[in-house]
C-alpha cells in the first residue's frame, strides 16, 4: 500500500527527501508494512481509515493520519512504514476480490465462487473501540460477526446467485442499493435490509438461477490434440517429401482448430464480460465491457442503453459531476456525458488504465506499469488550450537531451546453436560501449510439427519454446546479464525471436516494454515467415524494433514487398499509443517507468487507429532488422564471387534488389541504411572459414545481403536537429557482418546507433505549470469561475419524525448558469436523554445512515433553477442481535429511544471538488413499546409533513445545527 501527499503537487518534491533515489519524477510517497497483494481498497472518511482487501483473504485497515517518523537509515529508508490497524480473516483460502461500504455503513466483500459477506456496522464500531494492543481480540470479534449473504439468497435449497467470482461491487448510495458483479451477471441488493432484489444478465434479462462455468468445450480440445498429433505422425512417415507439400494441410488444419477453441473462450459472450462499474451522480449505473462498450442501467437494474466509442476493453470508469471518465486497455481515456455522448478522448498512458480517482481538482489515473498521472477535471475545454500555449512558450526551460548508444544485431541461425566464441565475436565486444542491446534471430526452430504446435500455442496465448529460452539464456550470459545488463523484454513467434537487454544504469529510464507478432506464412497464419516486435519508451520516447523473416527465393521480390507492407500495417502492440491529440493537460506522473515484459491477451482485439495510422508509424524511431531475403539480381554466381573477392561492394550494391525496391518507393519507405562495407552474408557452408565458404553445392546460390538493419528516426529532413518537435535523431557509427562466425549458413550482422533524445524534464515542467495557473490572469479567471459552488437553498434545518413518518426536504439550485451536484450523508447519530441533552454524535463507516432512517434520493444533479425533493423517512428496523460464524442468534428491534441524526447536504459544482455543506437535524420521537418477534413491516403512505424551523441558504458552509433540545416532543 502506498499513499501520496498531493498538497503541493508543483513544489520541490525532491527537497523533502521522500522521493526514492533515481526516481526524480515521482511525488513523495509513504509505504505500508509488507502485506499480501492488495486487490481492492475503500475510503472510510468517518473513521479516518482506508480499508483494503487482500489476496490472502484478509481485510485490513490503515489510519489516514498516521504521523510521519524517520529513522537514521537515510534516503527512502528514512520514512517508517505505515502500521496496519484492525484486520481479520474475511475469507478462508480465497482472496478478497471486491469490497464496498454501503450507504448504511456496512462493509461487504466478495470472493471466489460467488461468496458475498456483510460485516455489520455495530461489529465494526465495537472492534474499532479496542486499543492497538487489543487488535487481535478485536479481529476475532469482527471475524465471527459476518453475515453470509448467500444464505439469504437461497430458495428451496438452491442459490439464486451466480457461483462465479464476485469481481466488482458498487454502492448506489442514491437509492441505497448494492450491485455485485460477476463476469456475465449482476445481483442487486437492498443495502438496508440485505435482501436480494434480482439477478440479471448482461443483456438485462432477469435470471431465476445462474450457473456459469468457465470450462472449455472438451470436444474442441480433443480435436486440437488429434489434429496436431496426426500432423506429427504424417511428417515422420513422409520422409523426404518437400516441406511445403507435407506440412501445409496439417498446419492449416491445426491452426483452424485452435482458432475455434480460442474463439469460444470460457464464455459464449466472452467479449461482453463486465470489467468495470460505477454509479453516476444522476443515479444511473454504468458498466464497461471487454469489447469496449458502455452500458447504462437505472437504479433498479433496468438496461437503458449501450454505447460504443472505442474498441479496446474498458478497464475502469469514474464519475465526477455530469461526466464519466473511462479508462481503456489501450491506454486511452475518454470523457462522456451522462447521456453517453463522447466529449473528448486522448492517449493517457502507453499501458492499460486500470484505476481512476478524483483528488483535488484532478482525475488521477493509474496505469498497469505503475505510473500515475493527474488530469484536470475540467478537461477537455478552453482551459487546456490556454495552458498548452503557455507551456509551449517555456519549452526551452524544461527540455533535456540524452545520448544513447544502441547495439542491434540480426542472425539467421539455421536451427543451430552458436558457440560462446561466436556470440562473443558478434555481441560481446560491441556491447561494452552501448546502453541497449536488441537481438533478432531467425530460424531458431523449424519443422512442420514445431510450426503446428507454435500456431496452437499462439492461439491460446502461450509463447516461446525451449530452444528459444536457450538462446535468451546464452545471450544473457554473453552480455553478463547478472551484473551489467538486464533483459527487459522478448517475443517468439515460431522460429522468430527478438529480445532486448538494457544496461542497469539505463533501466530506470526504459519502460512500457510491449511485444507483438505478425505471421506472414501460409495465408498470413503461420509464423515460418513474419515478424516479431518490441516497443519501449526510452527517456519518454517510443522506439520500436522489428525482427523480420520475409519470403525466400530470387524471384519473390513482390512477395517480400507484400510481407513488409503487411507487417508495417498490422503489427499492433497490446496498448495503442495512437489516438486524438491529448485534450487534457496532465500535471505529473509518478514512478520511474519500469522495465516489464507484458504478455498479450489471446482475447485482446487488434486495434487499429481510426485515422489509419499504425503503431509503427507513431513511433519516434523504428529499427527493422532480420533476414529480409532480398537477393542480387542480373548477376551470375561466378560474377558475384569475383566481385566479392575483389571487394567491389559499390558495384554489387547496384544489383541489390532491396536498394532498387527502396529507390522505387515500393518498400521500407522513408527508411535509411548504413553504408554496406562487408561481403554478402548468404549463403555459406557451415564451419568453413573465409569467403571460400560460399555455397559450392549444385544449386550455387548467388551470394546476397539477405541480413540487413534499417531505421527511421524523427527527422523529416536529414539536417534537422534534435528538439522536442524532432525528439529522436540517430546516426550509425558501426555497420558490419561478423565474417569469422561459421555456425550458420548466414553471417550475423550488427549495427551500433548513436541516438540523441530530447525529452521534457517533468519536474521543471510541473513547476512551470504551477506558476502559469497561479499567475496567468485569464487562466485564473477561468479557474475561479469553474470552482464556484452554485448558490443553493435547502428548505429546512430541522425535521421531526414520528414512527413511519416521512418528511420532504427541498433543495433548490438558484444559479441560472451551472448545475449543482448534491450528496446527503449522515454526520452522526445521538440519543436524546430525559434531561433534554444529547449524547455525543456517533457515526457509521463512511458516514452511513442509521438503519431506521431512509433518505431518497440521497444524491443527484440539480439543473439551474430546478428544485429537487428528498424524502426523509423513518421505519422501525429489526435486525439480528449477534452473529456467530454467520449464524443468527436472535432478533431484536433497534433502539426505540428518541434519536437525532445530523445530515450533511454537500453541494459541489461541476468543474471542481470545492463544496459547501448544510446541516439538517432529524429528530425521531417515538412511543415506548416493547419489541416482540420479528414481523413484516408495511410502509404507511408517505405523508408530507414538513416541519420547518427556517429556510437554509447556502451562502456559507458553516450553517450550524440548531438547539436539538428545542425539537424534542413534549
Amino acid at each position: 500500500m502506498r499513499v501520496w501527499n498531493l498538497k503541493d503537487v508543483f513544489g520541490e518534491w525532491e527537497a523533502s527527501g521522500l522521493a526514492k533515489k533515481g526516481d526524480e519524477y515521482s511525488a513523495p510517497f509513504r509505504e505500508s508494512c509488507r502485506t499480501s497483494p492488495t486487490l481492492c481498497v475503500e475510503v472510510d472518511a468517518a473513521n479516518g481509515l482506508i480499508w483494503s482487501g487482500h489476496k490472502d483473504g484478509k481485510i485490513r485497515s490503515w489510519k489516514m493520519d498516521q504521523p510521519t517518523t524517520t529513522n537514521s537509515a537515510g534516503d527512502a529508508g528514512r520514512v517508517s512504514p505505515i502500521r496496519e490497524g484492525l484486520s481479520w480473516q474475511a475469507h478462508n483460502r480465497s482472496p478478497v476480490l471486491s469490497m464496498v461500504i454501503t450507504s448504511y455503513g456496512e462493509i461487504w466483500s466478495g470472493s471466489e465462487g460467488g461468496v458475498i459477506k456483510a460485516w455489520p456496522c455495530d461489529s465494526i464500531k465495537k472492534a474499532l473501540s479496542f486499543t492497538f494492543e487489543e487488535r487481535h481480540v478485536a479481529g476475532v470479534l469482527i471475524e465471527r460477526s459476518f453475515v453470509d449473504l448467500r444464505s439469504q439468497a437461497m430458495t428451496n435449497g438452491v442459490w439464486n446467485l451466480p457461483t462465479t467470482d464476485v469481481k466488482f461491487m458498487a454502492s448506489d448510495n442514491c437509492k441505497s442499493k448494492v450491485w455485485t458483479v460477476t463476469s456475465l451477471s449482476f445481483a442487486l441488493w437492498d443495502s438496508r435490509t440485505r435482501d436480494l432484489l434480482k439477478v440479471f444478465g448482461i443483456d438485462g434479462q432477469v435470471e431465476n438461477r445462474v450457473d456459469i462455468t468457465s470450462s472449455q468445450d472438451p470436444s474442441l480440445e480433443d480435436e486440437m490434440k488429434t489434429k496436431i498429433g496426426s500432423s506429427s505422425k504424417k511428417e515422420k512417415s513422409q520422409g523426404s517429401v518437400g516441406f511445403f507439400q507435407r506440412s501445409r494441410t496439417a498446419l492449416l488444419g491445426a491452426a483452424g482448430v485452435v482458432r475455434r477453441v480460442a474463439s469460444k473462450g470460457p464464455f459464449g459472450d466472452d467479449n461482453r464480460r463486465t470489467e468495470a462499474i460505477t454509479t453516476s451522480m444522476d443515479g444511473m449505473v454504468w458498466t464497461g465491457c471487454t469489447n469496449g462498450s458502455l452500458v447504462q442501467w437505472d437504479g433498479n437494474g433496468n438496461r437503458l442503453q449501450e454505447v460504443l466509442h472505442h474498441f479496446s476493453s474498458v478497464q475502469c470508469i469514474c464519475t465526477h459531476g455530469p461526466r464519466l471518465w473511462v479508462g481503456y486497455a489501450s491506454g486511452n481515456i475518454q470523457v462522456i456525458d451522462l447521456d453517453g455522448n463522447l466529449i473528448g478522448e486522448w492517449v493517457a498512458h502507453s499501458s492499460p488504465v486500470i484505476k481512476m480517482a478524483v483528488g483535488g481538482s484532478y482525475m488521477f489515473t493509474l496505469a498497469q506499469h505503475g505510473g500515475i498521472r493527474g488530469w484536470n477535471i475540467r478537461s477537455p475545454g478552453p482551459f487546456d488550450d490556454l495552458l498548452r500555449i503557455e507551456l509551449a512558450k517555456k519549452d526551452q526551460s524544461y527540455t533535456k537531451f540524452e545520448n544513447l548508444k544502441i547495439l542491434a544485431g540480426t542472425w539467421n541461425v539455421g536451427q543451430e546453436r552458436a558457440s560462446p566464441e561466436s556470440l562473443m565475436s558478434w555481441l560481446g565486444t560491441a556491447a561494452s560501449e552501448v546502453g541497449l542491446v536488441v537481438v533478432g534471430l531467425q530460424e531458431v526452430e523449424m519443422g512442420a510439427g514445431f510450426l503446428a504446435m507454435s500456431a496452437a500455442k499462439e492461439s491460446v496465448g502461450i509463447e516461446g519454446s525451449a530452444n528459444g529460452q536457450w538462446w535468451l539464456d546464452t545471450i544473457g550470459n554473453t552480455l553478463d546479464e547478472r551484473t551489467s545488463f538486464q533483459r527487459i523484454g522478448s517475443r517468439q513467434l515460431a522460429g522468430l525471436l527478438i529480445a532486448a537487454w538494457a544496461r542497469k544504469d539505463l533501466q530506470s529510464h526504459i519502460g512500457d516494454v510491449d511485444a507483438a507478432a505478425v505471421p506472414c506464412g501460409f495465408g498470413r497464419t503461420i509464423g515460418n515467415k513474419g515478424a516479431v516486435g518490441l516497443r519501449m519508451r526510452v527517456y519518454g520516447r517510443i522506439i520500436c524494433f522489428v525482427n523480420c523473416h520475409f519470403a525466400a527465393h530470387l524471384e519473390a521480390v513482390s512477395r517480400r514487398n507484400a510481407d513488409f507492407d503487411h507487417v508495417y500495417r498490422t503489427m499492433a502492440f497490446s496498448r495503442s499509443t495512437t489516438g486524438q491529440s491529448a485534450a487534457a493537460i496532465y500535471i505529473f506522473f509518478t514512478g520511474a517507468l519500469t522495465s516489464v515484459q507484458l504478455h498479450r491477451s489471446v482475447n485482446a482485439p487488434m486495434i487499429q487507429p481510426d485515422d489509419g495510422r499504425t503503431d509503427l508509424s507513431e513511433a519516434d524511431m523504428v529499427v527493422f532488422l532480420g533476414d529480409f531475403n532480398y537477393r542480387l539480381h542480373s548477376i551470375s554466381y561466378d560474377e558475384a564471387r569475383d566481385m566479392v573477392s575483389q571487394r567491389c561492394f559499390d558495384w554489387l550494391r547496384e544489383k541489390d534488389q532491396l536498394r532498387a525496391e527502396m529507390k522505387a518507393g515500393k518498400v521500407f519507405q522513408g527508411m535509411r541504411e548504413g553504408q554496406i562495407k562487408f561481403p554478402p552474408t548468404y549463403k555459406f557452408e557451415r564451419h568453413q572459414v573465409g569467403l571460400a565458404g560460399y555455397d559450392s553445392s549444385e544449386k550455387k546460390r548467388i551470394p546476397a545481403w539477405c541480413d540487413r538493419i534499417l531505421y527511421r528516426d524523427s527527422r523529416s529532413i536529414s539536417l534537422a536537429e534534435c528538439s522536442l518537435q524532432c525528439p529522436v535523431v540517430a546516426a550509425i557509427s558501426l555497420y558490419e557482418a561478423c565474417m569469422d562466425v561459421t555456425d550458420s549458413d548466414h553471417k550475423p550482422v550488427r549495427c551500433i546507433f548513436s541516438v540523441e533524445i530530447a525529452h521534457r524534464d517533468e519536474l521543471i515542467r510541473r513547476q512551470e505549470y504551477g506558476r502559469i495557473i497561479t499567475t496567468n490572469e485569464k487562466i485564473r479567471s477561468l479557474l475561479e469561475e469553474s470552482r464556484a459552488v452554485p448558490e443553493t437553498i435547502v428548505s429546512t434545518n430541522n425535521i421531526i419524525l414520528q414512527n413511519q413518518d416521512a418528511s420532504i426536504l427541498r433543495i433548490t439550485n438558484k444559479c441560472e448558469k451551472y448545475k449543482a451536484v448534491f450528496q446527503i450523508i449522515c454526520e452522526g447519530q445521538a440519543t436524546l436523554r430525559e434531561d433534554g441533552n444529547t449524547s455525543d454524535l456517533s457515526s457509521r463507516c463512511s458516514f452511513g445512515f442509521p438503519l431506521w432512517l431512509e433518505v431518497y434520493p440521497a444524491g443527484g444533479i440539480i439543473k439551474p433553477g430546478q428544485t429537487i425533493e428528498v424524502s426523509v423517512y423513518h421505519d422501525d428496523f429489526y435486525t439480528k442481535e449477534e452473529y456467530v460464524d454467520g449464524v443468527a442468534q436472535n432478533w431484536w428491534c433497534e433502539d426505540n429511544r428518541d434519536k437525532v441524526v445530523v445530515l450533511l447536504v454537500h453541494i459541489t459544482g461541476t468543474g471542481s471538488t470545492d463544496s459547501k455543506a448544510h446541516k439538517v437535524s432529524v429528530c425521531h420521537s417515538s412511543l415506548r413499546t416493547e419489541c416482540g418477534d420479528r414481523k413484516v413491516l408495511k410502509r404507511r403512505s408517505q405523508s408530507s409533513h414538513l416541519h420547518r424551523s427556517d429556510i437554509g441558504d447556502f451562502g456559507s458552509s458553516s450553517t450550524g445545527v440548531p438547539n436539538i433540545s428545542n425539537t424534542r416532543r413534549p
